[in-house]
């Protein structure tokens, strides 16, 4: 499967078409019998809210450790291209950018870095500006 701008977002089918709704569809319906008054207890309402904020916080931790391994990533190629550092230019990205320019290939990662950096290119910029797209397969 080629990965490129357009096809480059993933969903994991179980979290964002099966828990997300369902925790939506059980914080809505908790509401609804909260303030009609068909049970008069809080209780329920709080488990409804409990139950989507744990579906976001596990969301949350899973990208924080891909991002974290992409971070990881970049430093390694970096090294491997320039036998220099990364952090440098790392402390001068946010790691939005860095995610973003995973996608560069060796050829124009360190150009696109540095047009990055100098002209603060939006992840979005960064990613359009690619053109020999490589793919994540494994980031969910």
């Amino acid at each position: 499967m080629k990965q490129d701008y357009d096809t480059h977002t993933r969903y994991y089918h179980l979290h964002h078409f099966i828990i997300l709704p369902l925790a939506f569809f059980l914080l809505i319906w908790t509401v609804v019998i909260t303030l009609e008054d068909i049970v008069n207890d809080w209780l329920y309402l709080l488990v409804g809210v409990l139950f989507v904020l744990i579906s976001f916080i596990a969301r949350i931790y899973a990208n924080k450790n891909q991002d974290r391994i992409i971070r990881l990533e970049m430093r390694l190629r970096y090294y491997q291209l320039t036998q220099l550092p990364f952090t440098p230019k790392e402390n001068l990205l946010s790691i939005r950018q860095i995610v973003a320019l995973r996608f560069a290939s060796d050829d124009e990662l360190l150009a696109l870095i540095d047009k990055a950096i100098i002209k603060n290119l939006k992840p979005k910029e960064i990613k359009k500006s690619i053109r020999d797209w490589q793919g994540d397969f494994m980031r969910v």
